[in-house]
């Protein structure tokens, strides 16, 4: 069983990533700013708290962690311009303090920058409202920091187009940087499912130095 550190567990996707992984029986710190907003509890649970965009908080709880985890999001727009691409660079200054002692990371990334089947990127669809723009264009520059990287153990996980709560199958299809669609030409994942991929990627690292993604 792994250790991991998570930041952003009180998050929709961040809580399924931590039940899932509480499930399987895994260690887990939840990382936040506020304990109180955890209400999960359970014997292998420990919370504490951290500031995803202060490097030497990523430092502190990361030391002696197998794997770190963000799963932190920015609520609208401009809050994740605010806070994907600085917490990329946050995480990564972090981690190199530990040198190979650093633990693997994974992220939780956008689809924005996907290819559709017509070749072109999602965020390149007519009639996206900005702030949505502003969310897939922020994850996108954090993945491309990521990708100058090479000191650092990183994974960047995209959801489908559509993500939402919903059902655990336990079942999806991954690519790389091709949107995985159905033959409907719909791309969707509940986020239970992605927790389960993300956790499966910890158990079975197949994406070490590089993005992938998740649909049905």
């Amino acid at each position: 069983m792994s250790t991991i550190a998570l930041f952003g567990a009180n998050g929709t996707i961040g809580s399924r990533i931590l039940n899932e992984a509480l499930q399987r029986g895994h260690q887990v710190t939840a990382v936040v700013r506020d304990p109180a907003k955890i209400a999960t509890t359970h014997p292998n649970l420990t919370v504490t708290t951290g500031d995803i965009l202060d490097p030497a908080s990523v430092t502190a709880v990361a030391k002696g962690q197998d794997v770190l985890v963000s799963a932190v999001g920015g609520g609208d727009g401009p809050g994740h311009v605010a806070t994907i691409e600085p917490a990329a660079k946050s995480l990564v200054t972090g981690l190199r303090t530990l040198g190979e002692a650093a633990p693997r990371l994974i992220t939780v990334g956008g689809a924005g920058s996907l290819r559709t089947p017509e070749g072109k990127q999602v965020w390149d669809a007519d009639g996206l409202p900005e702030f949505l723009l502003q969310i897939m264009h922020a994850h996108g520059d954090a993945l491309d920091y990521y990708r100058t990287v090479s000191d650092v153990r990183w994974t960047n996980v995209s959801p489908a187009a559509t993500i939402e709560p919903g059902e655990r199958t336990g079942t999806y299809r991954t690519g790389t940087d091709d949107l995985v669609t159905a033959a409907d030409g719909s791309s969707r994942i509940s986020a239970e499912d992605y927790a389960v991929a993300l956790v499966d990627e910890i158990e079975q690292p197949r994406h070490i130095g590089e993005r992938f993604t998740i649909g049905y």
